[in-house]
C-alpha cells in the first residue's frame, strides 16, 4: 500500500507537469515571457528612433538650397528673324549639392503666363485651334550646358521648365538657349531658378528670395534676309565680301 500511494503521488505530480508544468516552471516561463516582451519593446523603440532619423532626413531635403545668378545675357534689341543666345550662369553658394538646377522661363504678363510654351504668348482671339503664339523659336538641341555640344536642360515637369541636373557646392552651371525672334513688339522674358523638380525643394539667395530675373527686349519688324539651316535655325544670309574682279 505505501508503494501504491507513492505511485499515486508520483503520478499525481507527473500528470500536471505534463499538462502545464509545476509552479516553479510556470514562474520561470512568466519571467521569460516578460524578458522577451522587454526585448520586443526595446526593438520597437529602436525602430521608432530610426524612423525619426528618416523623418529628419526628409526634413533636410525640404530645406532651401543657397544659389545665385552670377551672370545673365540676352540682347535688349533684336530684329525679326534674328538668332541670339540667352545665357544664365547659376552658382551653388551652399554647402550641399543641389539635387537639380531647374530654370523656369516664361513671357511676362497674362498672355505669357497663360501660354503653355516658354517663349510664347497666348492669343485672346476666340476659335483658334492653337492659341499659343511663339515670340522666339528655340533652336534644335537647345538649351545646352556651357560650350558643350551635347544638349542640356532637359524638359522638366512642364515645357517651361528646364532641368540642368545636380550642382555641387561652389560650382557654376551655364545654361544656353539659342532663340530666333519671330514676333515684333516689346516683351518681358522672366525666369526663376529652383533646386529640384518638386515643391519640397527650393533655391534661395542670400536674402531668402528665389533666384530670378527678367529681360526687357524690343523686337523690331526691320527684317533681314534669313534662311533656315540644316539644324532648323533661322540664320542671317550674309552677302559675300568683295566683288567680281
Amino acid at each position: 500500500m505505501p508503494r501504491k500511494e507513492g505511485l499515486e503521488r508520483e503520478n499525481a505530480w507527473y500528470v500536471p507537469a505534463a499538462l502545464g508544468g509545476n509552479r516553479r516552471h510556470r514562474r520561470r516561463s512568466r519571467i521569460g515571457a516578460l524578458a522577451v516582451g522587454a526585448i520586443v519593446a526595446a526593438l520597437a523603440l529602436v525602430a521608432v528612433g530610426c524612423g525619426n532619423d528618416d523623418s529628419s532626413s526628409s526634413t533636410d531635403d525640404e530645406r532651401a538650397y543657397r544659389a545665385s545668378i552670377v551672370r545673365e545675357e540676352f540682347p535688349s534689341r533684336q530684329r525679326l528673324g534674328e538668332t541670339t543666345q540667352m545665357r544664365l550662369d547659376i552658382r551653388n553658394d551652399g554647402e550641399r549639392t543641389i539635387p537639380a538646377v531647374v530654370v523656369s522661363v516664361s513671357l511676362g504678363g497674362e498672355a505669357g503666363a497663360g501660354s503653355s510654351i516658354p517663349f510664347g504668348v497666348r492669343s485672346g482671339e476666340p476659335g483658334l485651334a492653337q492659341p499659343d503664339r511663339p515670340v522666339w523659336v528655340l533652336s534644335e538641341h537647345y538649351p545646352k550646358v556651357g560650350k558643350s555640344d551635347d544638349p542640356g536642360g532637359t524638359e522638366g515637369a512642364t515645357p517651361k521648365a528646364f532641368n540642368f541636373g545636380p550642382l555641387k557646392p561652389g560650382r557654376t552651371v551655364r545654361g544656353v538657349w539659342q532663340l530666333s525672334a519671330v514676333r515684333p513688339g516689346n516683351f518681358e522674358l522672366v525666369y526663376k531658378v529652383d533646386a529640384g523638380v518638386s515643391d519640397r525643394t527650393r533655391a534661395e539667395t542670400e536674402d531668402g528670395t528665389p533666384p530670378r530675373g527678367r529681360f526687357s527686349v524690343r523686337i523690331t519688324d526691320q527684317t533681314q534676309d534669313t534662311t533656315v539651316n540644316d539644324a532648323g535655325e533661322v540664320v542671317e544670309v550674309r552677302e559675300p565680301r568683295g566683288g567680281a574682279g
